[in-house]
């Protein structure tokens, strides 16, 4: 599949460059299936789903980035999750795109929730991957999910201070990223990986959007007075590998999910974190069924 990657302009946060990939040319005729990557990565994350021809042939594959994330960018240095899901209904106007399905990992599923609380009328149907609804709360660790607090911390810390222009983001960053979320990398792929984040957070500018994204997962705000407002239809994919949030989080909190049609979690075994990375096939094939059926 030959992918697009371009940005698109729009109002919020003082004027905006959104950053997406299309897999291909748009087709009017399917669905579309919007990406939200994960916490310090960007479309890139999506590479395997562009590859399939068979999720390319159900549904137009739209990547977009958050903000402190790829080729997104604002005129004001300081973001929310709130401003990621107001900036990617906007992008999807500015697209003339009216109506989509979301699929995100870890922040990007509750990037989607967020758009769909602000704009039922869009969103057509969610898939979380690996993800929480909750805050980094005393709870979510009683479940067995990470201390995200005691993660973020040191690395919001070291990054307090600015730094020179020749300054990029130190791959003990991106391994720690991976390691957690992957259980490592190969080789080649922690090659492209480190370039990768070279690219997006070099700089004092760099070194700003990665605290600020960082600060953002550490304190974020949580969902769950929340979600019985969610009126589309709920997949939920949880890999049993994942280091992060953990099963038991995903069980209780896709029960909260009372006002939708369906609310659903399904498991994959020894999945990571990163589960469309790490499972891709299994991913894939459950977002062709999910959106085939409520398209």
């Amino acid at each position: 599949m030959s992918k697009i990657e371009q940005t698109v302009e729009i109002p919020h946060l003082g004027g905006s460059t959104v950053g997406y990939t299309f897999g291909g040319p748009y087709d009017p005729a399917l669905p579309t299936l919007v990406l939200i990557n994960s916490y310090t990565t960007s479309a890139e994350l999506y590479r395997p789903q562009f590859a399939d021809p068979a999720l390319g042939s159900a549904a137009n594959l739209l990547a977009l980035e958050p903000y402190g994330h790829g080729r997104t960018r604002a005129s004001y240095q300081h973001f929310t999750y709130w401003d990621s899901a107001v900036a990617n209904l906007q992008a999807l106007d500015a697209l003339g795109i009216r109506e989509a399905f979301v699929l995100g990992t870890s922040q990007g599923g509750w990037i989607a929730v967020r758009m769909a609380l602000l704009a039922p009328d869009v969103v057509r149907g969610l898939i979380p991957l690996g993800t929480s609804m909750d805050r980094e709360s005393p709870r979510s660790r009683d479940l067995g999910c990470w201390d995200g607090v005691g993660f973020n911390t040191p690395l919001i810390d070291e990054l307090a201070e600015p730094v020179g222009a020749d300054w990029v983001v130190p791959d003990e960053v991106v391994d720690g990223v991976f390691n957690t979320a992957m259980g490592g990398l190969t080789g080649e792929e922690r090659r492209f990986w480190r370039a990768a984040y070279r690219a997006n957070y070099a700089g004092d500018a760099g070194r700003h959007r990665l605290r600020i994204s960082t600060v953002n997962l550490r304190d974020r705000d949580g969902l769950h007075g929340r979600l019985d407002e969610v009126r589309c239809p709920v997949l939920w994919l949880h890999g049993t590998a994942d280091q992060v949030y953990s099963v038991p989080n995903a069980q209780e909190e896709i029960r909260m999910f009372t006002r939708s049609p369906e609310a659903r979690l399904e498991t994959v075994q020894g999945g990571q974190h990163f589960l469309s990375a790490s499972n891709p096939a299994e991913v894939d094939a459950a977002a062709i069924e999910f959106v085939r059926r409520w398209a």
